[in-house]
């Protein structure tokens, strides 16, 4: 473990994942933020953006890029990543997690000399803490491959997976559009991207085995008429009994700290605010049903990102994510 502090650059701090990333690496004991990058804000202070920051830190957004750090994170729109990298010249000692959609996939995990590793601990940690670069997964694949993934290493998805998910309003980004106007989202629920979300494809990616086929996943994503978290109900045909699911899954997880199984039913407000995953059982005739719950800022995004941060550098995997949920 470095006993100096890591020194941190985030681009694209202005936005909601980035503003969260600030807050966790504000509280984190062994990193050190060198910049918080924004062409918008450029010599602003952040606390006139992420104004629950005011008091916290004194640190003013920037419009250039030190090179002088450890780790760059970068919190970008999808797209953006890739075309950032292009027009910005950055040492190959530093490390990128990357939390645009950018590199996720196997096909363009290669980037001008870096490979990035997909960022799901769960599924990959010896990589992850081994690795130069990461991907850091979606919210919506995140919550849906907790929920699926002991099924899909045991090759016990046999049929087709069945999956409704409702997100917060922070999942569609900072930038206002109608369907994030207050007026429009509160009191409302609405569809959207049916059976097409892009999220689909790092999740049929992250499901396949050399032995099945790539799993059929039908997915209806759904906006909700709150800030923040991801509630998905994941079912398809199993011959599993209830109790040998539960024992699937709990060992299964029984090592990682952050995702949880429950027997009890469970509700969005327990992992709201934290970095926790938690998922719930339920058998039905031939059918399973795994309920599965993240908040998309954290575990979703920038939780999970200094989750990969932890592990690539050695330090504990809970530092600096030792967060309460909001509960009332």
């Amino acid at each position: 473990m470095s006993k100096q502090p890591l020194k941190v650059g985030v681009v694209g701090s202005a936005g909601y994942t980035g503003g969260e990333l600030i807050r966790l690496l504000l509280n984190h004991p062994s990193v050190e933020i060198a910049f918080a990058h924004s062409e918008s804000n450029g010599g602003n202070p952040i606390s006139d953006i992420h104004l629950d920051l005011l008091g916290e830190t004194d640190l003013h957004f920037s419009t250039s890029l030190n090179q002088d750090i450890d780790v760059l994170f970068l919190c970008v729109g999808h797209g953006n990543a890739r075309k950032f990298l292009s027009n910005h010249k950055i040492s190959e000692e530093v490390r990128i997690i990357d939390l645009s959609q950018d590199f996720r996939l196997k096909d363009n995990a290669h980037f001008e000399g870096r490979e990035f590793v997909y960022g799901l601990p769960e599924l990959q940690r010896r990589a992850i803490q081994s690795a130069k670069n990461i991907a850091n997964p979606g919210c919506f694949a995140t919550t849906i491959e907790l929920a699926l993934l002991p099924l899909a290493q045991n090759d016990l998805i046999q049929s087709e997976v069945h999956v409704n998910a409702t997100t917060g309003a922070t999942g569609a980004g900072q930038s206002p559009s109608s369907t994030t106007h207050f007026s429009w989202r509160n009191n409302n629920l609405s569809t959207y991207n049916m059976f097409q979300h892009r999220h689909l494809a790092e999740i049929g990616e992250v499901l396949s085995q050399p032995s099945m086929p790539r799993p059929q996943i039908n997915f209806i994503p759904q906006r909700g008429d709150f800030p923040r978290g991801i509630f998905a109900t994941n079912y398809l045909k199993s011959d599993l009994s209830i109790e040998e699911a539960y024992d699937l899954y709990e060992t299964y997880y029984a090592d990682h700290p952050f995702t949880h199984v429950s027997k009890r039913n469970i509700d969005l407000k327990q992992v709201v605010n934290t970095n926790k995953s938690l998922l719930h059982l339920v058998k039905h005739e031939d059918l399973l049903l795994i309920i599965s719950m993240t908040d998309n800022l954290l575990k979703g995004a920038s939780g999970q990102a200094v989750q990969n941060m932890n592990l690539m550098f050695g330090f504990e995997e809970k530092t600096g994510l030792n967060l309460k949920s909001i509960v009332y």
